[in-house]
């Protein structure tokens, strides 16, 4: 059940992750200082994903105990 919800999350996350690295690629960044702004976004967001994928993967492991 809420796997299920953390993979929406994960998904979510997946998109947005995806549309600043398109924007990034595309060169939409304004300055030097926009542009680490994005990456640090990029950053923050895959480190997040991490966070959940691990939490899911405990959820998971708990559950089989």
């Amino acid at each position: 059940m809420i796997g299920n919800y953390l993979d929406r999350v994960v998904k979510q996350l997946d998109e947005k992750v995806g549309r600043l690295q398109e924007a990034v690629g595309a060169g939409a960044a304004k300055d030097f200082s926009e542009y680490q702004k994005m990456c640090g976004e990029v950053q923050g967001l895959l480190t997040a994903r991490l966070y959940i994928t691990d939490l899911r993967k405990n959820l998971e492991s708990s559950d089989d105990d």
